[in-house]
């Protein structure tokens, strides 16, 4: 028999993944509404970040320092990539732009993959030594609130910034009138750089943060860009507060479906719920 106090448990948990998925859809939105690029490398990002945590914590990092270190590692990576290759693929436009935004970001997927393969075949996980929380009726774990602390924490910053700092204000302009930004003197290469960094590094915590529930593997790229496209479809593309509400939703339902009729139907049901989703999805996820 399911008790209350089961269910309430499920649901922090489910919030905690939704939490995560909500950083992976974050990710994608902010590339994709500001320079209408597609990141299919987002995943590995957050491969990297988790990678590269777990390896500085377990030769005696500091885990905070860690923590920083990854997120800093993939931050500067995805710089390196904005200057690179969405270089060539800003110079187009329109579908030409998608479609080679797509073409190029899925073939570093695969070299990254590639790489990794070869020099990290193991699974990476990080501890955060917290203890379960005990709640009253119910005992969640300290991962998983936590989990939902920082990915709040994070996303409530990234809100503020777009929306109260001359930077974020211009990456709005931006998402609504190229052209009109450039009048008043917005560089949209710039601030489009700005974001995809900043999109990285948000993806990067996704990462980090999945690791400290469980396994990171180099496949795991694969899995996170999957469901970075799920929630950022069904939250709209371009919305950010509907990629995270998209997370939260679809995180509740992966972890009881999960819990209920077993892993592999609950990735049934979740593909199942996103179409669902994109068929009565509220105003506010598509505005």
């Amino acid at each position: 028999m399911v008790t209350v106090s089961t269910l309430a448990a499920l649901a922090v948990d489910g919030l905690a993944f939704g939490a995560t998925l909500a950083l992976l859809g974050v990710g994608i939105t902010l590339v994709y509404g500001l320079g209408e690029v597609l990141n299919l490398a987002i995943g590995a990002f957050a491969v990297i970040a988790a990678i590269l945590a777990s390896l500085m914590a377990s030769n005696g990092i500091p885990l905070p320092v860690a923590i920083l270190g990854g997120l800093l590692a993939v931050g500067v990576f995805g710089l390196i990539v904005d200057r690179t290759l969405l270089s060539l693929v800003y110079r187009s436009k329109g579908e030409e732009r998608i479609l080679l935004g797509i073409f190029t970001t899925l073939g570093l997927t695969v070299l990254l993959e590639g790489v990794m393969v070869n020099y990290v075949s193991s699974q990476y996980s990080l501890k955060l030594g917290l203890s379960p929380i005990d709640l009253g009726t119910t005992v969640v774990t300290g991962v998983s609130v936590a989990s939902i602390i920082i990915a709040g924490v994070i996303l409530a910053v990234l809100f503020l910034f777009l929306n109260r700092t001359f930077l974020g204000k211009a990456a709005r302009t931006i998402f609504q009138d190229e052209r009109g930004a450039q009048l008043v003197g917005i560089d949209p290469r710039k601030i489009r750089t700005l974001v995809f960094v900043l999109s990285a590094i948000v993806a990067g915590l996704a990462g980090i943060l999945a690791a400290s529930r469980s396994n990171v593997s180099v496949a795991s790229s694969f899995e996170f860009t999957t469901f970075a496209l799920i929630v950022s479809i069904v939250g709209g593309v371009r919305s950010l507060v509907g990629a995270v509400v998209a997370g939260l939703l679809l995180g509740l339902v992966n972890q009881m479906a999960n819990f209920f009729i077993g892993s592999y139907f609950a990735t049934i049901i979740l593909f199942g719920s996103a179409v669902i989703f994109l068929l009565f999805r509220p105003e506010v996820m598509s505005s």
